[in-house]
């Protein structure tokens, strides 16, 4: 059986690669770990948090799952943009993952501010998910 956080997070990075909205920003641009030379825009799969969300007679798991987006773009337009094509693409998705039932797909909250080099715009989408293992 696979590891749920990993499930969720293939089944994520699926998702997002396929939305032609979300590719015509970023182009190729889809990470769990940048490269050194990554060409911006883009964005990255990165922190999941797995908790237990088990009742009394069945197991399940509360994900927490954070995007980053990352543009050079001047202004903040571009950062927007793309972090609007992904929530669009997630919140609320009916996802099919290889060996757990995704319950519910939810988007928490997006935060974007400038980096402290002055030049990058930094985008931070959180997303909760439930799941449970297929029966």
């Amino acid at each position: 059986m696979t590891n749920p956080g990993w499930d969720l997070q293939k089944t994520v990075y699926t998702a997002l690669a396929a939305d032609a909205q979300l590719t015509a920003l970023i182009d190729t641009g889809l990470y769990d770990h940048v490269p050194q030379n990554a060409a911006f825009p883009f964005v990255v799969i990165d922190q999941m948090q797995l908790r237990d969300w088990s009742t009394g007679t069945e197991r399940g798991s509360e994900h927490v799952l954070m995007l980053h987006v990352w543009s050079r773009q001047e202004g903040k337009r571009e950062a927007y943009a793309i972090a609007d094509a992904v929530r669009e693409v997630l919140d609320g998705a009916e996802l099919t993952l290889d060996d757990n039932r995704l319950v519910n797909l939810a988007h928490q909250f997006s935060d974007l501010k400038r980096d402290p080099d002055g030049e990058t715009y930094h985008g931070v989408l959180r997303f909760r998910a439930m799941t449970a293992p297929l029966i």
